[in-house]
């Protein structure tokens, strides 16, 4: 396929999986429990955090994490105590545990107390056309608190390599806002033309057999090139064509 005739396959396929039907077997469906916006989230960055793996294993142990939080993550992240952070003894999802989730907690709290909340947090190291030094300078304000150093691992440093692709995912969900019911777009301070691909196995896959991606490791680099042409194809809003690469590949078996 010629470049046009790419972009109109792709758009195609944006618009058959970005619509509210792929809610109800995808994890952003366990922020969509919640209507305000520190609540929404704050369910969507650990339901995040936690999405790799089986998908409806994610969306139960990420109802699960709701649960433990009394339905109410906001105020849980802002008001808890010792005695109920213990309530969290027992949590697992693969290597993410309870010791990880409390300190999750303890690092919201922070974030929401001394760094006007997530989306200011992730906002005021943002550069142009890229996140990924926000997502790292992220990273070091969320750990500034007393940590194990087994929790740093469940956040994504791009700085180090990594393709950061739950991050990427969750700011996707934050800040895409195209009436198409899916994305919340709830941050108005990031511009959706800066977000990046959540580049995982999937997408990596049918991007190389479309041609838009030549690096074999789903890395840092492999996102840089994927994210240049992407936005060759709609500078403005070019993760809208996550939704394309994934539905191929999960849904479609490209």
């Amino acid at each position: 396929m010629n470049k046009s005739e790419l972009q109109e396959f792709l758009d195609e396929k944006v618009l058959l999986y970005n619509n509210p039907t792929f809610i109800e077997s995808d994890p952003i469906q366990i922020p969509y429990l919640f209507s305000i916006k520190e609540d929404i989230e704050i369910a969507a960055f650990l339901t995040a955090t936690i999405a790799w793996g089986n998908r409806k294993i994610i969306i139960n142990n990420s109802k699960r994490m709701m649960d433990l939080m009394g339905n109410s993550p906001y105020d849980f992240v802002m008001t808890h105590t010792d005695s109920q952070l213990g309530k969290l003894d027992g949590f697992v999802h693969r290597t993410f545990n309870s010791i990880d989730l409390q300190t999750f907690i303890k690092a919201l709290q922070h974030i929401y107390v001394n760094h006007e909340g997530l989306e200011m947090a992730f906002a005021k190291n943002q550069q142009p056309l890229s996140m990924q030094p926000s997502i790292a300078a992220f990273k070091k304000l969320f750990f500034e608190i007393n940590h194990q150093n087994r929790s740093t691992k469940h956040v994504s440093d791009p700085m180090q390599g990594s393709a950061a692709k739950r991050i990427n995912m969750f700011l996707r969900w934050m800040c895409r806002k195209d009436n198409a019911g899916v994305d919340f777009g709830l941050w108005k301070s990031i511009a959706p033309e800066s977000l990046s691909c959540p580049l995982d196995v999937h997408s990596g896959n049918v991007a190389r057999k479309l041609g838009l991606l030549t690096r074999q490791q789903n890395d840092g680099k492999a996102l840089a090139e994927l994210d240049a042409a992407l936005r060759q194809l709609d500078p403005k809003d070019p993760v809208k064509y996550d939704f394309a690469l994934f539905g191929l590949g999960v849904f479609e078996n490209f």
